[in-house]
């Protein structure tokens, strides 16, 4: 692959910096010279046949992103597709993205309950909302949510985003936050997204992992029935500062049957009841500070 560096134009846009790297791809800042635009801007390349999924994840992400329109969902601009000749198959794409400034949850998780639940309910309202348009994210993590320094957050990467109902050929998902239901390859629906986001908050919230479907070893990756599954700790075991009805809501995103979850619709509902307690307790203590999730 072709690394491109500050000043170097690619298909009419002049590179300003490298953003980050992916599996086959890289991803640029890069600027419309006559619109003074700013862009992220995704280099994609098929070197093997293995490498045809990373264009399919591509096209997927844009063709789902490009319809939807919401605050809190990266925006899709344009997708370039490059042939090997005139008539052959697509090796190569560009797909130009809204830029997004912030730090991922991963990196920089957050250090108040108010402001936890305050990401989250953004992020549970902009997952509603694919939910509403037929379509499910199928990869929600901290490194898929990024928060500027105004508390607002973004959702990204939606190259596992499907339809809903759609039953994907080969397990996809991050084993940390995978739902059953990815990992036994049963239909994807708005309850994977509850799950995952589920798994999300509880990391978040305690710097451990819901224990998954999916069985990891030293050399070898299988997976769980359902029945075997361990039912995680719950969160306010292991971090007390935890408040019941944060953890209650938790402990019902991850539960391993699907129609035990709640709707991302109710559980944005939940959040903001959840931050709205959370800042009246605030306003009643005498030092006026919030509650941080640790004592550090």
């Amino acid at each position: 692959m072709n690394v491109y560096r500050k000043g170097d134009v690619i298909e009419g846009y002049r590179v300003e910096a490298e953003l980050g790297r992916g599996a086959e791809s890289i991803i640029y800042v890069v600027q419309d010279p006559s619109s003074k635009e700013i862009w992220a801007l995704k280099h994609v390349v098929k070197e093997t046949e293995k490498d045809e999924r990373f264009l399919e994840q591509t096209e997927a992400e844009y063709d789902i992103g490009s319809r939807l329109k919401h605050t809190t969902i990266r925006g899709m601009h344009k997708l370039i597709k490059k042939r090997v000749s005139m008539f052959g198959a697509v090796n190569e794409m560009f797909l130009l993205m809204e830029l997004v400034d912030g730090v991922s949850l991963e990196k920089q998780p957050p250090t108040t309950l108010e402001g936890a639940s305050g990401i989250f309910e953004q992020v549970a309202k902009a997952l509603a909302y694919m939910h509403d348009r037929g379509y499910v994210h199928a990869d929600m993590k901290p490194n898929n949510i990024v928060v500027d320094g105004d508390g607002q957050a973004k959702v990204i990467d939606l190259g596992q985003s499907c339809a809903v109902n759609t039953v994907k050929k080969r397990i996809q998902g991050t084993p940390d936050y995978i739902a059953p239901e990815q990992v036994h390859r049963r239909p994807i629906t708005g309850k994977t997204d509850v799950y995952n986001l589920g798994a999300t908050m509880y990391w978040c919230l305690t710097r451990q992992y819901v224990p998954t479907a999916l069985a990891k070893s030293d050399s070898l990756v299988g997976s769980v029935d359902d029945s075997l599954m361990p039912k995680p700790k719950r969160p306010m075991e292991i971090n007390s500062r935890v408040p019941e009805i944060f953890d209650k809501l938790i402990m019902d995103c991850v539960e391993v049957e699907p129609a035990l979850r709640p709707e991302m619709a109710e559980v944005a509902d939940r959040l903001n009841l959840i931050r709205g307690k959370l800042l009246a307790e605030a306003e009643l203590r005498k030092s006026g500070g919030f509650r941080r999730i640790s004592a550090e």
